[in-house]
């Protein structure tokens, strides 16, 4: 039996259609109260501008790490094998996956080995392309796959289809932050798996791309002294932004709060080098749910609740006070829910930080934090549109989810055009595009 330690399903179960789609009215006029000191001059918009999707995914090459690793490594690092599929279930929330030998019945697929883990590509990594009827947990072949998944071209292309500039692509194989490696048993060949990651990621995913793939790394999240090296590595060839967890205790790591400091070197290279730090819901390896028997859709419905719970602690834990300069972003989150959280936050600030603990260390109202610190994302949030001056049109972001069930493609600039179509052209430039430009630091797409 193959050991299937992490492979805890971050796709979510949605009934998204890629074909376009009637929304709720939720159109509201709002302006910014302060402009950007970054911001670009905003054009006039006669159409859509080119959005800049902060929440993408790229579905590994074969070779990234065989290209890479040392040859000693060539047995155990993570490669390809295409094989039968043995067992796949989801049951209770568990994902189940073994494959069968070769020469044994059944339709092949393709499947990551690294050490003792075995994690077959599915079509819940790549939905787009397919029907709805057809996205189910069932096994895929880079050949049947649609191959701007992994192929640079073929990515181009599917981004001009979409009305898209500019992507930024969380891994799949390594999981939202590189959990595969910090549970793996070799840390030397994890972190040699973290490098070859990022160095196939800026150098060729992005490097080759014109511009157009926005560079998103991993760090070791098991060694947070080196982290803050691969983030310094990474900086001085032009990258900031950097994926972490939601909530790291759910990984087995200390939280944010630790009181031995154990993030600190990483928070503050981080903070040195304007690198942006990226939560994706599941990057907690846990997804919200009620009870083990509850049915898919109660943990489907609440798939934004762990950013709630990580945005709390980090408005909470004075983080912001230690690194004045430090950005935090939340993908695939959804913002509806943000005005409450803010609201309660500052009432707790106010009202129990005596007693709260958080006196000595947040020096200034949460929503203040977040207004300087934190941005959101969506896809499909007509409420949150309808909220925006609640949340601040300076902290919102877009994305489009490539190549996920939930993606919008290929109608994401259909929906947002028709999702924000009373906002002023101000607001809407600076929702798909200005505050990315911010956020992530880039100077090539102002």
């Amino acid at each position: 039996m193959h050991n299937q330690r992490g492979l805890v399903l971050e796709t979510r179960w949605h009934t998204h259609q890629q074909t376009p789609k009637k929304h709720r009215s939720s159109h509201c006029l709002l302006e910014s109260d302060t402009p950007s000191e970054t911001d670009a001059t905003v054009p006039s918009m006669r159409e859509l501008p080119k959005i800049i999707s902060v929440d993408d995914h790229v579905i590994e090459p074969a070779t990234v790490w065989s290209d890479r690793l040392p040859s000693k490594y060539r047995d155990i690092g993570p490669r390809i094998e295409r094989r039968p599929v043995k067992e796949m279930t989801f049951i209770g929330g568990k994902f189940t996956a073994i494959p069968g030998d070769k020469g044994d019945p059944g339709e092949l697929v393709d499947w990551w080995f690294y050490e003792d883990l075995r994690r077959p590509l599915t079509r819940l990594d790549t939905a787009v392309g397919f029907s709805r009827d057809e996205v189910t947990l069932k096994g895929i072949t880079y050949d049947e796959m649609r191959q701007g998944s992994y192929l640079l071209p073929d990515r181009l292309a599917d981004m001009d289809i979409n009305g898209i500039e500019a992507s930024l692509c969380f891994p799949t194989f390594p999981r939202f932050c590189g959990q595969t490696f910090t549970e793996a048993a070799d840390k030397e060949l994890g972190l040699l798996c973290v490098q070859a990651y990022n160095d196939w990621m800026v150098e060729e995913w992005c490097g080759l791309s014109g511009g157009r793939l926005l560079p998103l790394t991993l760090i070791p999240l098991w060694d947070p002294i080196e982290a803050a090296r691969e983030v310094r590595r990474n900086a001085a060839r032009g990258v900031h932004a950097v994926c972490f967890s939601e909530i790291p205790s759910n990984l087995g790591l200390p939280s944010i709060h630790d009181a031995d400091g154990y993030w600190l070197p990483f928070f503050e290279a981080c903070n040195e080098t304007q690198t942006t730090i990226n939560m994706h819901i599941g990057s907690g390896s846990k997804m919200p749910s009620t009870s083990p028997d509850a049915p898919a859709a109660v943990g489907s419905t609440l798939t934004f609740a762990n950013c709630c719970f990580s945005m709390v602690d980090w408005l909470m834990s004075g983080l912001f006070t230690k690194f004045p300069d430090l950005t935090i972003a939340y993908s695939e989150g959804q913002i509806g829910w943000i005005p409450y959280i803010l609201e309660r936050a500052d009432s707790v600030w106010e009202e129990n930080r005596g007693w709260g603990g958080i006196a000595d260390k947040v020096l200034e109202p949460p929503s203040v934090l977040f207004k300087r610190h934190v941005y959101g994302c969506f896809f499909d949030d007509p409420h949150g549109l309808q909220n925006l001056d609640a949340i601040g049109v300076d902290n919102v972001t877009y994305e489009s989810d490539y190549p996920h069930s939930d993606s919008t493609w290929p109608n994401t600039a259909k929906i947002a055009t028709e999702q924000m179509a009373h906002l002023s052209d101000e607001v809407v430039y600076k929702l798909v595009r200005g505050n990315a430009i911010k956020m992530l630091h880039i100077d090539h797409l102002k």
